[in-house]
C-alpha cells in the first residue's frame, strides 16, 4: 500500500523522533558529552592516554598547544627516540600502552616474539572468511573477521585478565593481515586485477609487514617504512573519551567478550565524523590542485578556500577538512610529528610542490574561516591534514586509511579494555530523560 511505504514511514520516524534543540538547554543535556564551553563530560578515569590543549587561569580556558601522552610519556619522545635509534617505534609503543612501562631490550625481544609468532592467520580461515567473501569495504571485512575469531578461539568468552591478553595480542599482531589480505581479496573480485598474497614475516615490524604484505613486489624503503611507523605510533591511542574508545568501555562494562568488543570499536572507526576525514582530506587537496592555477598564488588559493567555504565547490558542506579539532585549538602534536616527516618523504619521492602547497592551505584556511565565520577563533591543522598525503605517498590505497587507523588504534582499545576489566563491577549506563507525553491507547478502530 501507497501509505506504507518507506519514503511515508520514513517521514513518520523524522517526525516521532526529532527532539527540539532547546529542550537540550532547559534540561541541561549536554550533547554529544560536550559543555558548551567545548570542554567535555568526565565520565571516566584512566591510566593510558592524556589529551592536553588548555589550562584554566582564574575561571577561563587558556589555550595551549597541544600535548599527547601514553602512559604519561609525550608522543613526541616516542616518535623522535625512535628515529634518533633507527628502530621501528610502534611495537615499543604497544607495549608500553598494554603494560605500563617502557619494555626493557630483552622485553621489547620477547614482545616482538609474541607478535612476530601471531602474524598469520589460521589458512581454512583465510579461505572461508576473507577470500570466499570479500567485501567493497575493508571495515566491514575486518570486523566480520573479528567476529569470525570467537569460533576459532576455545575460550572466547573467559575475560580473565591473562586470556583477553592473549586475545588482544593475536588481534593486534594479526589486524595488518586481517587488512591486506581483505583488500587483495577486494580488487581481485571486485577490480578483477591479480591476487598478491604474501605471508607476513615474524622479524619484520608491524610497519613493515603492511608494506610487504601490500605490494607485489614486496619492497619498501627505509624512510617509507619510518613515516608509516611514526604514522601508527601517533594514531594508537587518544585517551578514553575518543568515538571508538569510549565504545571499548562501554561494550567491556556489559562482560562481554573481546571479539564483540573490537568489532563495536570497529563499527564506531568507520563512521566519517570518527575515522574518516584523512580521505575527505586528501579529496580536497585533489580538487584545490586542479582549480587552482598558481599554487604559489596566495590570493588566487584563498579565493578558491572562500569558495569552498561558500558551498560553492567541492562537496559543497562549507568545510575545510583537516583544519580545527574538537580538543586541540593552537596544535595537534601528532600534525606536527607528521608534518616534520612528511616533508623528508615529499622530498624523496619528488613531491615537493605538493608538500608546500599543503602548508599554504594549513596556515590560509584559518584566514579564510576567520573571514567568513565569526565564530571561529584559533583553528590549528589536525593530524587528518597530513595523514591523508602521506599515505597517498606511500601509494597506499584510499580503501585502507581508515583501516591503518584501526590497525594502529587496537592497541589503544586493547589496553582500555584491559583498564574496564581491572576496574569494572558496574555497566555503563548513563541517564536518558523523556520528553514524550503520555497518551491514553487508542483502539485499532478508532484511529
Amino acid at each position: 500500500m501507497e501509505n506504507n511505504s518507506l519514503e511515508v514511514l520514513s517521514e513518520h520516524i523524522f517526525t516521532a523522533n526529532k527532539i527540539e534543540l532547546d529542550l537540550f538547554d532547559k534540561y541541561e543535556v549536554r550533547r554529544g558529552l560536550r559543555r558548551p564551553d567545548g570542554t567535555g563530560v568526565l565520565v571516566g578515569l584512566t591510566h593510558i592516554g592524556n589529551v592536553h590543549s588548555y589550562i584554566i587561569d582564574e575561571g577561563e580556558i587558556v589555550p595551549v598547544p597541544g600535548l599527547l601522552t601514553y602512559r604519561g610519556i609525550d608522543v613526541s619522545s616516542l616518535c623522535n627516540n625512535a628515529i634518533n635509534e633507527q628502530r621501528m617505534g610502534f611495537e615499543e609503543t604497544s607495549f608500553l600502552l598494554l603494560f605500563g612501562h617502557l619494555p626493557t631490550a630483552q622485553e621489547l625481544d620477547n614482545y616482538n616474539y609474541l607478535l612476530g609468532e601471531r602474524r598469520m592467520l589460521d589458512h581454512n580461515f583465510i579461505k572461508s572468511y576473507i577470500l570466499d567473501n570479500p567485501s567493497q569495504s575493508i571495515m566491514n571485512a575486518m570486523a566480520r573477521s573479528v567476529l569470525a575469531l570467537y569460533t576459532f578461539d576455545d575460550n572466547a568468552e573467559d575475560n580473565d585478565i591473562e586470556n583477553v591478553l592473549n586475545q588482544s595480542l593475536t588481534l593486534i599482531a594479526s589486524f595488518p593481515t586481517l587488512m591486506v589480505y581483505a583488500y587483495q581479496a577486494y580488487i581481485h573480485y571486485y577490480k578483477h586485477e591479480s591476487l598478491f598474497i604474501h605471508k607476513p614475516q615474524p622479524e619484520l615490524s608491524t610497519a613493515e609487514n603492511i608494506l610487504y604484505m601490500l605490494r607485489p613486489d614486496k619492497e619498501f624503503t627505509k624512510l617509507e617504512a619510518t613515516l608509516l611507523d611514526l604514522a601508527l605510533i601517533i594514531h594508537a591511542e587518544h585517551g578514553g573519551g575518543n568515538n571508538s574508545t569510549f565504545a571499548t568501555h562501554l561494550i567491556t562494562s556489559a562482560s562481554t567478550d573481546t571479539y564483540s568488543v573490537i568489532a563495536a570499536a570497529l563499527g564506531s572507526l568507520k563512521g566519517i565524523r570518527h575515522g574518516g576525514a584523512s580521505l575527505k582530506v586528501l579529496e580536497m587537496f585533489e580538487c584545490i590542485k586542479d582549480n587552482v592555477v598558481d599554487w604559489n598564488n596566495e590570493e588566487e588559493l584563498k579565493d578558491y578556500l572562500r569558495k569552498i567555504v561558500n558551498k560553492e565547490v567541492f562537496d559543497k558542506t562549507g568545510l575545510i577538512y583537516g583544519v580545527g579539532h574538537a580538543v586541540y585549538i593552537i596544535s595537534d602534536p601528532r600534525a606536527t610529528i607528521l608534518k616534520f616527516y612528511a616533508e623528508k618523504l615529499a622530498i624523496e619521492k619528488g613531491l615537493e610542490d605538493e608538500f608546500k602547497l599543503l602548508t599554504q592551505i594549513e596556515a590560509l584556511a584559518p584566514i579564510v574561516l576567520n573571514e567568513t565565520k565569526s565564530s571561529f577563533t584559533k583553528l590549528c591543522a589536525n593530524v587528518d591534514f597530513y595523514s591523508g598525503f602521506v599515505y597517498s605517498m606511500l601509494n597506499i590505497p584510499q580503501e585502507l586509511f581508515i583501516p591503518l587507523f584501526a590497525v594502529s588504534r587496537i592497541v589503544g582499545w586493547s589496553a582500555h579494555r584491559l583498564e574496564e576489566l581491572v576496574n569494572t563491577g558496574k555497566i555503563i549506563r548513563p541517564a536518558y530523560r523523556s520528553v514524550e507525553r503520555r497518551h491514553e491507547y487508542t483502539h485499532i478502530d478508532e484511529r
